[in-house]
């Protein structure tokens, strides 16, 4: 017979009742992730509390829940509840760009403002029998290297003879600041080959995604890393803490074999972040038909039209229909050409072949595919960004804009930074630039099988490469006053303060709204 309890309504319970009823937090550590996330995926199907779903559950189980229900019925969002660390390391920066590519991602690159990349070494692609290129390649890495180091040592002593040091400023913080600035104009001529290394932490949504994104890469470093990416999550992950629990074991063992045995299964086992969530993620069909047939409706349209010019920041903010924005961001990250330029061809096909333009970027579309980032159309402001590719990579951060980013290329040319002139190199500068560009070329002809992929490597940052940041205006204020700070990079300055301009021009009743540091302002180089 059921009790007066269970038979009483939620206004029936009892005072002593509502008064234990007191909302509960707390931090949860040690959980695997795949089990942390079951644990929570069972709060909207299970009475239990947290602690006691963690009592209860264990890697089987959790393996066996997320075969139903991530895999079988689609409940996709349990994978955001699985949080991993990794770390990446001696990587180029080529494949950190595609690494990193992702609107969920948090993470930490070393930074080339801050340090020096003059013996992180660099990637070599698999040149096969074209011992010629490979040489070429090998010849223009290492002489980007070396003009490197010289634009730095000039940059710094000049520097040293331009900015007196304050009274109050010790010696070794004045030469580390101007230290500091010189990275920022010498790192113009590291090539996307550098080595590089990053943290990052993600949920395992992401990470199936970014894994499947990067194995549909056409260059084989960033299809080797999401193999390797793929493995780290599958196999035993590194912990911190294993030296110590060993000997922890070891002293337990020593005092009782028996409970030494109990103490190994249970500091010694190994954890796998993400064995079940990842094992299905493979190279995306839809990504690469779609990225194919995009390019070639891109080549069809242009043939070999010649590039517009383009200012810094172009703001486009005019009236659009939806299709033709569509229609215009599928092309855009498949050519070299400003928006302005594709939209313009687009807007003067008939409306059936527009149409076709659009139905290319989906007719390819499985089942559990998310549509391409191309169709998060919409927003009222759409900036065409040309700038340098280090500085382009501060940009990059900003995760709240919907970026498509075009190929690398050496068709727009290359920046002169700042400093490079005041130092009397830039001959030397630019002669560096224009050889490695000269070597990409060359490189992109070669005979190996992925040599227009590999000859990007060469390409140093100083190379000027576009991408479109589509925002709310809420994200417009945002980049333009934190980046036009003057303790920023300026190029990425320059950029920020076009950005506030530009709405300024087209919104001119919005521009008080704006904190933003003008650009031509003197700036104190000792600030940072």
């Amino acid at each position: 017979m059921p009790s007066a309890t269970e038979n009483a309504t939620p206004n029936a319970v009892a005072p002593e009742e509502r008064s234990n009823n007191q909302t509960e937090v707390f931090a949860v550590h040690g959980a695997d992730p795949e089990v942390l996330a079951y644990a929570m995926a069972k709060y909207s199907r299970s009475a239990l509390s947290m602690k006691e779903s963690l009592r209860e559950i264990g890697s089987q189980k959790a393996e066996q829940f997320l075969n139903t229900f991530y895999f079988q019925y689609g409940h996709r969002s349990i994978a955001d509840l699985a949080h991993i660390a990794f770390a990446v390391e001696r990587l180029s920066l080529l494949a950190a760009i595609t690494l990193v590519d992702e609107q969920r991602w948090d993470g930490q690159e070393r930074s080339t403002r801050y340090q020096n990349f003059r013996r992180s070494g660099w990637y070599l692609p698999d040149f096969g029998d074209d011992s010629i290129s490979d040489r070429l390649y090998r010849e223009t890495v290492n002489d980007l290297f070396a003009q490197y180091h010289a634009v730095f040592e000039a940059v710094f002593a000049s520097l040293k003879t331009q900015v007196a040091r304050p009274d109050d400023m010790k010696p070794e913080t004045w030469e580390r600041t101007l230290r500091a600035r010189a990275f920022d104009v010498a790192r113009y001529l590291l090539p996307l080959a550098t080595n590089t290394s990053l943290g990052q932490i993600v949920n395992a949504r992401t990470l199936e995604t970014q894994i499947s994104r990067l194995l549909s890469s056409p260059v084989a470093e960033i299809r080797q890393l999401g193999e390797r990416l793929q493995a780290a999550a599958s196999g035993s992950a590194w912990n911190v803490q294993a030296e110590a629990l060993a000997a922890l074991q070891r002293d337990i063992a020593a005092l009782d074999p028996a409970l030494g045995e109990r103490a190994a299964a249970l500091l010694l086992r190994p954890v796998k972040t993400a064995p079940t969530l990842v094992k299905y993620a493979a190279p995306n069909d839809y990504l690469m038909r779609t990225r194919q047939e995009l390019s070639q409706a891109a080549a069809e349209l242009f043939g070999d039209a010649a590039i517009d010019p383009a200012p810094l920041v172009d703001l486009i903010d005019d009236a659009d229909s939806v299709e033709i924005d569509l229609a215009t961001t599928l092309l855009y990250g498949q050519c070299p050409y400003p928006y302005r330029q594709i939209r313009r061809a687009v807007a003067a096909l008939p409306e059936a072949r527009r149409s076709e333009v659009i139905s290319l970027g989906a007719r390819h579309r499985g089942h559990h595919d998310e549509l391409l980032r191309e169709f998060a159309a919409g927003q009222a402001l759409r900036f065409d960004i040309l700038m340098d590719i280090g500085g382009f990579r501060d940009m990059h951060r900003h995760r709240r804009c919907v970026q498509i980013l075009q190929p690398f290329t050496a068709a727009h040319g290359y920046a002169i930074p700042e400093g490079v002139p005041e130092a009397g190199v830039q001959p030397l500068y630019e002669e560096t630039v224009r050889a490695a560009h000269a070597a990409h070329a060359t490189l992109a002809r070669g005979s190996a099988p992925e040599a227009a992929e590999s000859a990007k490597y060469v390409l140093p940052l100083a190379t000027k490469n576009r991408a479109l940041f589509k925002m709310d205006f809420a994200e417009a204020l945002y980049i333009s006053e934190l980046r036009s700070q003057p303790q920023g990079h300026f190029s990425y300055r320059q950029v920020a303060w076009e950005m506030y301009r530009a709405v300024e021009r087209q919104h001119p009743s919005l521009a008080p709204y704006f904190r933003a540091t003008d650009y031509d302002a003197p700036v104190d180089l000792l600030q940072r």
